[in-house]
């Protein structure tokens, strides 16, 4: 294990290296900042959002938790939302779960986390309530997992289509996309889940007529 001084050590070569191969690299980084893409990912060390995309800092506007929900009481998720639709206004918004994920895992147990982690797990639980007949019908665990992985994918970026932050770029922007993606630790492919173009409808109940 790295022990925290080599992180340090680290930042200043990489620091280093960077205006070795590029003298303004930084300048441009601090006075401008324009991405196209707000990702939402795990917070899972394995599914680095730049390195996995081969993307330059300043690229990708991340934001990351267990298990890459969207939860609409989530306020940190809210703000990150309003301020990369809003004031970046970036173009697409990428859901990325990722294959052998922990948290999905965790909640297909019965196992009690504590009242913390139940509360944010109870939301995977919910998802594979509503898949329930599907996912039963898988034996081998590993592949019921990966399936919820993906149909977790797809329930979060319904969530954000559920937003009203969303609608209304939708309805006036003609923006963001949604896309909702799976990484695979075991190769480093990204597989695509789900796409949804701006306007696309939803259950009714959740559309906002007064935007």
């Amino acid at each position: 294990m790295l022990p925290i001084e080599q992180l340090l050590e680290n930042n200043v070569a990489w620091a280093q290296a960077r205006v070795k191969e590029d003298p303004d690299f930084f300048n441009r980084l601090a006075n401008l900042q324009t991405p196209q893409f707000l990702w939402i990912g795990c917070s899972d060390s394995r599914v680095p959002a730049n390195q996995i995309t081969d993307t330059q800092p300043g690229e990708i506007f991340v934001h990351r938790n267990i298990a890459n929900l969207v939860i609409h009481t989530d306020v940190n998720l809210g703000a990150v939302l309003d301020y990369a639709v809003n004031h970046l206004k970036v173009k697409h918004i990428i859901v990325c779960g990722h294959y052998g994920c922990g948290g999905v895992k965790a909640a297909m147990t019965q196992t009690d986390y504590k009242p913390i982690l139940n509360k944010w797990l109870r939301n995977i639980k919910d998802v594979y309530r509503i898949y329930r007949e599907e996912l039963d019908a898988i034996e081998d665990m590993e592949k019921r997992a990966d399936r919820l992985v993906e149909l977790n994918v797809k329930e979060q970026v319904t969530n954000l289509a559920k937003m009203s932050t969303i609608q209304k770029a939708w309805k006036e922007e003609r923006r963001p996309h949604l896309h909702g993606w799976a990484y695979g630790l075991k190769n480093g492919y990204i597989n695509p889940i789900l796409d949804l173009e701006p306007g696309t409808g939803i259950d009714p109940i959740y559309e906002y007529d007064d935007l």
